[in-house]
């Protein structure tokens, strides 16, 4: 219970009617203190609650790349088994140039053969003077970095009738086969007179051979030159269209 404690008169003002001042005990002021902690407490419990809550709620689940792959091991259905080779193909399936007995004794050209290499006879059996001129532009040549590499030159009659049978199966016909191989007896690589070179020489050719005497025949056979003497004065003959417009293949 409270009491009524009166101040002193003198502290009195004399303006305002003297009225008693409550005085709350100590006991109940510390009920008081503790109660408005514990609300204080719960307050704050159910707020971090609340926040621990969304927060939970809105982070974002781990990524599947972050976890490893799953692995599944199929065992073979033949685990004894071993990987073999594949089967070469019968003789009837492979390149009809390889059957038979030709080879370079006919004019067959290994790769990386230059005009300079006296020990194949497709370069050897060249045309002398043919051959005098493609060495005198391989030389020039070499200056730009170019090679004269030969893809063929002279061929045996044997050889030529083997390519011209191999175009005829090709192309279908006697006459379109005649637009890119001629026969034995017309065919300037049977004489001896005439070159198929790589492309870069054939590029080379193309811009400087006139000077040397080298002329492109075939304007659908880029690749193949003849000596024109003549050339170096008058410029290259106008080429035909293949080789069924020379009237030599006649």
């Amino acid at each position: 219970m409270s009491r009524t404690t009166w101040p002193p008169a003198d502290a009195l003002d004399d303006r305002c009617p003297t009225q008693p001042i409550a005085v709350v005990p100590p006991a109940r002021r510390a009920r008081s203190g503790l109660l408005t902690v514990l609300v204080v407490a719960v307050v704050v419990a159910v707020v971090t609650g609340v926040v621990g809550h969304l927060v939970t709620a809105t982070s974002p689940p781990p990524t599947v790349s972050a976890l490893p792959a799953p692995t599944t091991t199929r065992p073979s259905p033949h685990a004894g088994d071993v990987a073999r080779p594949s089967p070469p193909p019968r003789s009837d399936e492979r390149r009809p140039e390889r059957r038979g007995a030709l080879g370079l004794a006919d004019g067959a050209v290994p790769d990386g053969v230059t005009v300079f290499d006296d020990d194949v006879p497709a370069v050897a059996e060249l045309d002398p003077d043919l051959l005098a001129a493609l060495r005198e532009a391989a030389t020039d040549a070499a200056d730009d970095r170019v090679a004269f590499v030969v893809n063929s030159g002279w061929r045996s009659a044997a050889y030529q009738e083997r390519l011209l049978d191999e175009a005829i199966s090709r192309y279908g016909s006697k006459a379109e086969a005649a637009r890119w191989v001629a026969t034995p007896d017309t065919s300037p690589h049977v004489s001896g007179d005439a070159v198929d070179l790589g492309a870069s020489a054939a590029a080379w050719l193309s811009e400087h051979g006139a000077e040397h005497g080298l002329c492109q025949v075939y304007r659908n056979e880029p690749w193949h030159f003849e000596l024109r003497p003549d050339a170096a004065d008058r410029g290259c003959p106008r080429m035909y269209a293949d080789p069924t417009h020379d009237p030599r293949m006649k």
